[in-house]
């Protein structure tokens, strides 16, 4: 294939996580924060406050010991393909400001904060409760802000924020690969802060359609699914687990689930 094909080839960005691997220390959840400028409240005790852009819960098998078992789930925006693959993701087919999209050209959902009036008509749709309401201005202190992230835009209160899956770091990628006269941006060029930080390397990252890409291959392990698949929201983001019963939790999960946020 030639590198003007390779270019023109359909890219579809995403995740393979292990759940066997993580053991939830939250490192994701941290380096997603710094990343991506999400406020704090001073309060962080009042979780329905908080705003995440990732996740990590908590499920059990709900037995005593010693046959208890416990595995943490990261959940960050699934960057839904819709039914059939064409893009339409439940938020994006219900927004009425175009304030969410979906990029053809890397397949990850946007979030276009200027455009969002707070309808949160995305948040009710979407399946997976990725996205959160910004209640608050965020308030930073005075030393953070030299800390602040240039590449990313600060939110304003009155909108919905979610995970892009650090898609500045796709642009700055694509543009040092234009300045050097390269089409293509390659596999270690482009990585999400999650999957950076993660101490155990749980989370891998990359091109779901190029083959040369660990995430082409981790989809298709038999260990491998996606969270409530029944629904055909054909998620970008797999996990990958020896045990049948987290298997069966993430279909359908139940009410013993605790968050850790």
């Amino acid at each position: 294939m030639t590198e003007n094909n390779q270019h023109k080839k359909v890219r579809r960005y995403g995740m393979v996580i292990d759940l066997d691997k993580c053991t939830g220390c939250g490192a994701c959840m941290v380096a997603c924060y710094s990343e991506n400028n999400v406020p704090f409240r001073t309060d962080e005790t009042k979780k329905l406050d908080s705003l995440n852009w990732l996740r990590v819960f908590k499920v059990s098998n709900n037995k005593s010991f010693p046959d208890v078992d416990i595995c943490h789930i990261p959940m960050p925006c699934m960057q839904c393909d819709g039914m059939h693959g064409h893009g339409h993701a439940p938020c994006v087919s219900v927004c009425p400001a175009v304030a969410t999209d979906y990029d053809h050209e890397t397949g990850i959902v946007s979030q276009i904060y200027t455009r969002c009036f707070g309808c949160r008509y995305c948040m009710a749709a979407c399946p997976y409760h990725a996205r959160t309401f910004n209640w608050w201005d965020p308030v930073w202190p005075a030393d953070m802000k030299k800390s602040l992230n240039p590449s990313v835009s600060v939110r304003m209160r009155g909108v919905v924020e979610k995970c892009s899956f650090c898609f500045h770091r796709y642009q700055q990628a694509k543009e040092k690969a234009f300045v050097e006269e390269r089409m293509q941006v390659e596999e270690t060029e482009y990585q999400t802060a999650c999957a950076e930080a993660c101490p155990v390397k749980a989370i891998t990252f990359g091109d779901l359609n190029n083959p040369d890409h660990k995430v082409h291959s981790l989809k298709k392990d038999k260990n491998a699914f996606r969270l409530l698949e029944s629904l055909h929201t054909n998620p970008k983001v797999y996990y990958l687990t020896k045990r049948d019963w987290v298997r069966r939790q993430c279909d359908n999960i139940d009410s013993h689930t605790d968050i850790k946020e």
